[in-house]
């Protein structure tokens, strides 16, 4: 095994920022834009999303840089800006959606 999934209280669960980034740009090619505009014109609004998740106790002092998945949304690590009070999160990896593929194709 390599991992545990654990139920937490929601009267234990200590609030975090969770920070959810997508794609910086709309394009491909960020400078391909109208003329007399620059590549600002492509930045996704939608890059970062930035949400409050409630978390177990024992990662409100985990070091900047640790990793964890949690269930079903993908791989975080410790910000730097992350304390004790508020602990924050940025997902570097998101899962793979299989079942969407799957309807997707039906």
């Amino acid at each position: 095994m390599k991992g545990t999934i654990h139920w937490v209280s929601a009267a234990q669960a200590v609030p975090a920022e969770v920070r959810l980034y997508d794609q910086l740009f709309n394009k491909a090619d960020p400078s391909n834009v109208p003329k007399g505009q620059d590549y600002k014109v492509n930045l996704n609004p939608n890059s970062l999303e930035r949400v409050t998740a409630f978390v177990e106790p024992s990662l409100k002092g985990a070091a900047a840089g640790s990793r964890f998945q949690f269930e079903r949304l993908g791989y975080f690590c410790v910000d730097p800006d992350s304390t004790a009070e508020k602990p924050v999160f940025n997902r570097t990896v998101s899962l793979v959606d299989t079942w969407a593929k799957i309807e997707k194709k039906g």
